[in-house]
């Protein structure tokens, strides 16, 4: 069984676990300005884990396709009350999504214990220098490009290549930083510089990655992309429900320790099933 170390617990991955995504920002592709307000965003937390989830995902800076990056000082104030806040009233592992290290050093003070880092360390290494510090969860995503190109990467050969190399580089900028083993989950990156057949191949062959990587949880995100909706005659952000569960259920069932979504009872309902047929092999 693997185990997550975090700044507050270590977790046990016993079965398919679920972040949930709170976004506290006014333009994320999916909810952007739902739960802008920190009123708002305090009771979709609270809505969020008494539907089950396992971690909260807190975010103030959107990564969709043409989003804008916002400075440091406003990322703090979006997302530092709302982690301080949830910490106070409730017992759950709370995971700071950014990829600016004094964003995550102010979260993590806040009551944050997971960093969660889309660029892998590729736009700010000293994010690994906090997670070290403070000896944070650690979650590295894989993606090519910057911030404002990483949705408009040219495709590469061989993604699945490129995605375990990518990895790795990653893995080895945090543990020169400090950071140790255990505190480290990997995201392949579903739908971050990747094309449409790019991403059903990673989820098709998703254990291919895992293999390489054995003593690393993996997460998956596929919760309401792009790639969903194509796969539903182009269906709205809103109109991607069962297209969600059913991929977060494919990557459950390929590998993946841990899915993030929007819609958290109805995927927890879906990976119970997966995990017990899982169970029976």
């Amino acid at each position: 069984m693997k185990v997550w170390q975090t700044a507050r617990r270590k977790i046990s991955i016993d079965r398919t676990l679920v972040m949930a995504i709170l976004n506290v920002t006014p333009d994320s592709f999916s909810d952007g300005g739902e739960f802008f307000a920190a009123d708002k965003a305090l009771r979709q937390a609270e809505n969020l884990i008494a539907a089950g989830a396992d971690v909260l995902d807190i975010g103030g800076e959107s990564t969709r396709p043409h989003s804008l990056r916002v400075t440091t000082e406003e990322e703090i104030r979006r997302v530092v009350p709302i982690v301080e806040a949830t910490a106070r009233r409730f017992d759950i592992p709370i995971s700071i999504d950014t990829s600016k290290a004094k964003v995550a050093e102010a979260a993590v003070r806040a009551g944050a214990e997971i960093i969660n880092d889309v660029s892998g360390l590729r736009f700010d290494e000293k994010i690994a220098q906090v997670a070290a510090t403070y000896k944070t969860g650690l979650i590295l995503m894989h993606l090519r490009g910057t911030f404002a190109t990483m949705h408009r990467q040219d495709p590469v050969t061989d993604i699945l290549r490129e995605v375990r190399e990518g990895l790795r580089s990653s893995i080895d900028r945090a543990i020169e930083a400090g950071v140790v083993e255990d505190q480290i989950v990997l995201d392949v990156g579903l739908g971050f510089s990747k094309t449409f057949e790019q991403n059903l191949e990673l989820i098709g062959k998703l254990k291919i990655v895992i293999d390489e990587f054995p003593d690393f949880p993996m997460l998956a995100g596929v919760s309401r992309k792009s790639f969903v909706g194509k796969m539903l005659d182009d269906a709205e952000t809103d109109e991607r429900l069962f297209g969600t569960i059913a991929a977060s259920s494919v990557v459950a069932w390929n590998g993946a320790d841990i899915v993030r979504v929007h819609d958290v009872k109805e995927t927890i309902e879906a990976l119970k099933v997966v995990d017990f047929i899982k169970k029976q092999l």
